[in-house]
């Protein structure tokens, strides 16, 4: 992760950053920073998971591992993006200085979009994977969607496609949010099928695995 410029930056966000450099995402993952939103918070960094089908290289790199696409590129089976905001005078809304804001978005096989089980599992994921790292947060919230897409006209050709989409925020209740990073990862990649999940924790039925 890369930060254009440390100047200006109170110590609090500069060690939540250092936090997110130490933090060893699952290596299946592409992680890497994107720019974050400027309006929702004083301070802001994202980060953007890419989980790529069976078919790449993984090159070693610090401080995340990457993926390098074959020759023959695979499909992008899940993708997912991590914002950490942080307002030194704290939010109300929040009850903190830090608010850790998530996405994470899977395409299912395209009988299954109607499972009613789908988007219970996918919130039942979340927090089984934040309690598997150890992660301390409060004020936790979110939504579990399924998605149905058809096309027409012009665009018919395209084949329907099902997708579930998990948004999600909490505060964290320190400024070690590296496990926050680690857990959002786990997840991308347990939304895009990979095995294996840690003890415990309930995959979500039905991923696309191919």
């Amino acid at each position: 992760m890369r930060t254009p410029s440390i100047d200006g930056l109170p110590q609090s966000f500069l060690a939540a950053l250092g936090e997110l450099r130490r933090a060893r995402p699952r290596g299946e993952a592409l992680v890497e920073e994107v720019p974050a939103p400027a309006k929702l918070a004083p301070y802001a960094v994202a980060l953007r998971a890419e989980i790529h089908a069976p078919g790449v290289d993984v090159i070693g790199a610090h401080p995340v591992a990457r993926l390098r696409p074959t020759a023959n590129e695979e499909e992008i089976l899940a993708t997912g993006r991590f914002i950490l905001l942080h307002d030194p005078a704290g939010q109300e809304a929040w009850g903190g200085t830090f608010r850790v804001v998530i996405y994470i978005r899977a395409e299912l096989e395209p009988e299954m979009g109607n499972d009613p089980l789908l988007a219970s599992v996918a919130w039942t994921w979340l927090s089984d994977s934040l309690g598997q790292h150890g992660v301390e947060y409060t004020r936790a919230g979110g939504t579990a969607t399924r998605i149905l897409s058809e096309s027409f006209g012009s665009l018919e050709s395209r084949q329907a496609s099902n997708d579930v989409e998990l948004r999600a925020s909490w505060t964290p209740s320190s400024a070690h949010v590296g496990a926050h990073l680690e857990a959002w990862a786990d997840m991308v990649c347990s939304f895009a099928g990979l095995p294996p999940l840690p003890d415990g924790v309930v995959a979500l039925p039905h991923i696309r695995r191919s």
